[in-house]
């Protein structure tokens, strides 16, 4: 079984939500997981560990100011992160132009140091209506299978 750190952003609380459902979905299928809502460069030393980020957007696009540490840390200090695995759940509201863009801006720093998404990103858009939960655990089943 797997080692999972879930890494949050997230401004109104619906992404700390999402990791929340998704940590314990994955501890019930067996896995081992930390929620980290408050990033630290140290926090990337596991090398076996893979990443779930579960971050949202700002209106402006922007990552949420808890997520920002990360992001620096990944563009200023480039770590090697080349072996690591990793995935994304990504919210935002598609009636700003510049929807899902935080989710986007992670996962360009991830690829551009290396390491390996585990299948698509899943973007959840706040107008359609669905409760995010329930999305992000219909996704995280199929996930689990790409472990």
């Amino acid at each position: 079984m797997a080692k999972i750190q879930l890494i949050v952003g997230s401004v109104m609380g619906t992404a700390a939500s999402v990791a929340k459902t998704l940590s314990e979905k994955l501890q019930a299928a067996g896995h081992t997981t930390r929620v980290n809502d408050a990033f630290r460069k140290g926090d990337l030393s596991e090398d076996d560990e893979i990443l779930l980020i579960c971050t949202s957007n700002t209106g402006a696009g922007d990552l949420p100011v808890n997520i920002v540490p990360l992001y620096l840390h990944l563009r200023n200090d480039f770590p090697n992160i080349s072996t690591r695995r990793y995935g994304i759940v990504n919210l935002g509201d598609s009636s700003y132009p510049t929807f899902a863009q935080a989710g986007n801006h992670m996962d360009e720093a991830f690829q551009d140091l290396g390491a390996n998404r585990i299948g698509d990103m899943l973007v959840i858009d706040a107008l359609s209506g669905e409760d995010p939960n329930s999305v992000a655990e219909t996704w995280l089943a199929d996930w689990i299978q790409l472990l």
